[in-house]
């Protein structure tokens, strides 16, 4: 059975999410193990065993490519190792895998960050930085943006497939209300939205350790995620 050290995180989702797209459910063939990051799991030596970077999501499968067990740190490695292994959701044709490939490196290196970010300085920082709340904020908008146009010619975010693209980004921009960002001025982005939140299995996934998660309200939780904690040298 796999094991999937996980939190209820949009890149937590993520793999939730493609987990089930590709037939697999949690209880039988998958197992969700929490990872709780406001209680400081993610600092404990065994999972900084699978997860150098302590962060979550870490992957481990006890059948890796060799018939060895693997573990694979990283949402988006563990989305391409779970494509090539099961696989799906990947396109098979170069043309159409390079483009799912840069829209997966685009949430990575884009949405991901620049939205963290965004919820950091308007939700979570102690005190409110204006500079910091405007410049995420419109980053925040430049993104939906880019998204929007994007979606005005393609069906899916990649091409005219469902892709791990897609499994990546939408987790990101379900709380776009707390980004400052109003779904209707995306019109495409917000059919294409609603379509995939229409999804089975996005809908499980997306459940995945919520009962387990609570607001970051207490001294402990912040020190754990936003403190001098994360960055002690391990």
């Amino acid at each position: 059975m796999l094991k999937l050290y996980s939190w209820a995180t949009p890149n937590g989702h993520k793999i939730h999410i493609m987990l089930e797209e590709c037939g697999l459910r949690e209880g039988r063939d998958w197992q969700a193990i929490p990872i709780n990051i406001g209680q400081g799991d993610q600092f404990t030596p065994e999972f900084l065993a699978i997860s150098p970077n302590n962060k979550i999501p870490a992957l481990v499968d006890p059948n890796g490519p060799d018939g060895k067990p693997i573990s694979i740190f990283e949402s988006g490695a563990i989305m391409l190792y779970l494509a090539s292994k099961y696989g799906k959701f990947l396109p098979k044709s170069d043309r159409q895998k390079f483009q799912t490939l840069e829209w997966l490196m685009f949430q990575m290196g884009g949405v991901g960050p620049m939205l963290g970010q965004n919820h950091h300085f308007r939700l979570y920082a102690p005190e409110k930085i204006e500079y910091a709340v405007n410049r995420y904020t419109n980053e925040a908008k430049r993104i939906y943006g880019v998204i929007d146009k994007r979606l005005s010619t393609s069906k899916f975010i990649a091409c005219g497939q469902y892709t791990i693209a897609d499994m990546a980004i939408f987790p990101w921009l379900r709380n776009w209300k707390n980004q400052g960002v109003e779904l209707d001025d995306y019109p495409h982005l917000k059919a294409w939205f609603e379509q995939i939140a229409a999804r089975p299995a996005v809908k499980r996934g997306v459940e995945m350790l919520t009962h387990l998660r609570k607001p970051v309200t207490d001294d402990k939780a912040r020190e754990m995620m936003f403190g001098s904690t994360q960055y002690a040298r391990r």
